[in-house]
C-alpha cells in the first residue's frame, strides 16, 4: 500500500505562467524518444515508408534556413524532398508540411521525428498542439507571439483545428507574420464539422481555411488504420470499484476520483491548464465512467485525455468502457474525429494500466 492517500484532479486548480507556455514547446513525454527510424510503416500502406523518405528531406533541407527580416535567404530541400527535382529559394515557395490522414496513422510520430531531425538547437523550433498554440497568443498577445516565434527555424503545430472560424483567421495570420520572417511550418489537422461525411482526410479542408497561407503549404497523405488498433486486442473491460481504489491507494503517484465530479471540475479549469493538472501524476483511477452529458464536456474530455495521452499516464477505471463514453449523436457529429480520437487514446491507457490492479 501507499503511504498516502491518492491524489485528486479535484483538488488541482493550477496555474500556468506565460513564460513556462513557452518553455513547454517541445514534443510530449510521449514522443520525447520517437525518431524517423522509430515509425513502424504498415506495410500495406506504401504512403507511409514514402512520408518517412520525404520529412526527412525536409528536416535535412532547415539546415541553415532561417532568415531573420523576411526570411530572404533559401528555404532548402522541400522542392527536392517532394521529387519536384529543385529546391525552393524564395519564401514564394512553398514553406511547409501538412501531414495529411487519418487519426492513428502515426502522423504526431511523424510530426515529433520532424522536430527531433531538424538541425537547430531546442530553443530555435517549437512544437504544441493548436490549442497551445492559441493559448500561447492569448497569454503573450499577438505581437509579442509573433517577436516570441520569428527567431525559431520551425514550428510544428498539432491538431490544427478547423471548426473555430475566429481561432482559425488568428491562427492562420500569425503563421503569415511567421513564414514571411523565415520559419518554416508543418502541421496536422482534424476535420471541419459536417465535412466528415465526405471522406477522412482533411487536406482540402485545411488549404482553404487557412486561405493565403495555402500556397506555403505541400500536402503529404499518410493512408493507413488506427495503429493503436492494428493487431492488438480489444480495449479492456472496466474493473470494479473497489479494485480501482485499491490500485489507487497502492500506487504512489496516482489519482482518485469520481469521474462524474472530475467531468464538473473540468468545466472550472481552462483546457490550457490540463497539462499541469495532470503534473506527477503516475496514474489516473476513476470510479463510476459514465456517458458524457453534453458536448462541451465532452470536448473538455478530449484535451484531457490528449494530455494524459502524451504523458503516458495510465487510466484505469470502473464503470463504462471508454467506447461507450460519447453518444450517438457525438459520434455521428462534427466533432466525430475528436471522439474516436479520445476513445482510441482513453482505450490504449487502459490497457497500460492493467498491471495496476494485479500489483495491488
Amino acid at each position: 500500500m501507499a503511504d498516502t492517500a491518492p491524489l485528486s484532479l479535484c483538488d488541482r486548480e493550477p496555474h500556468v505562467p506565460a513564460d513556462r507556455l513557452v518553455a513547454e514547446m517541445v514534443p510530449p513525454p510521449r514522443f520525447d524518444s520517437v525518431r524517423f527510424d522509430t515509425y513502424i510503416p504498415d506495410p500495406n500502406q506504401p504512403s507511409q515508408t514514402e512520408a518517412v523518405r520525404v520529412l526527412a528531406g525536409f528536416a535535412a533541407g532547415l539546415s541553415g534556413a532561417h532568415a531573420v527580416g523576411g526570411g530572404k535567404r533559401g528555404f532548402l530541400g522541400l522542392g527536392k524532398a517532394f521529387g519536384k527535382g529543385k529546391e525552393a529559394k524564395t519564401p514564394a515557395g512553398p514553406r511547409g508540411v501538412y501531414l495529411d490522414g487519418g487519426y492513428g496513422v502515426g502522423k504526431t510520430h511523424l510530426l515529433a521525428s520532424l522536430w527531433h531531425a531538424t538541425p537547430a538547437e531546442p530553443s530555435l523550433k517549437a512544437f504544441g498542439t493548436f490549442v497551445e498554440l492559441t493559448n500561447l497568443v492569448g497569454a503573450l498577445g499577438f505581437q509579442k507571439t509573433v517577436q516570441t516565434l520569428s527567431g525559431h527555424r520551425l514550428l510544428c503545430i498539432d491538431e490544427f483545428e478547423l471548426d473555430d472560424p475566429g481561432d482559425t483567421v488568428l491562427v492562420s495570420t500569425l503563421l503569415g507574420k511567421l513564414v514571411d520572417a523565415g520559419v518554416a511550418l508543418a502541421a496536422t489537422s482534424n476535420t471541419l464539422p459536417g465535412k466528415l461525411g465526405e471522406g477522412r482526410f482533411a487536406a482540402a479542408d485545411f488549404l482553404r481555411e487557412i486561405q493565403g497561407l495555402a500556397a506555403r503549404f505541400h500536402p503529404l497523405r499518410i493512408d493507413g488504420e488506427d495503429y493503436r488498433h492494428r493487431g492488438l486486442p480489444e480495449a479492456p473491460a472496466p474493473f470494479a470499484d473497489e479494485e480501482v481504489r485499491k490500485a489507487a491507494y497502492a500506487t504512489e503517484g496516482a489519482s482518485l476520483d469520481d469521474f462524474p465530479s472530475l467531468l464538473a471540475h473540468l468545466a472550472k479549469v481552462h483546457p490550457s491548464r490540463y497539462g499541469a493538472l495532470t503534473d506527477g501524476l503516475k496514474a489516473v483511477c476513476l470510479t463510476d465512467v459514465q456517458p458524457v452529458p453534453d458536448q462541451s464536456t465532452a470536448l473538455r474530455l478530449v484535451v484531457l485525455a490528449d494530455r494524459l495521452y502524451d504523458r503516458e499516464v495510465p487510466v484505469l477505471a470502473s464503470g463504462l468502457p471508454f467506447d461507450r463514453l460519447f453518444s450517438e449523436e457525438m459520434l455521428n457529429g462534427g466533432y466525430r474525429k475528436k471522439y474516436f480520437r479520445a476513445i482510441s487514446r482513453l482505450t490504449a491507457l487502459a490497457r497500460d494500466a492493467k498491471g495496476l490492479v494485479e500489483g495491488a
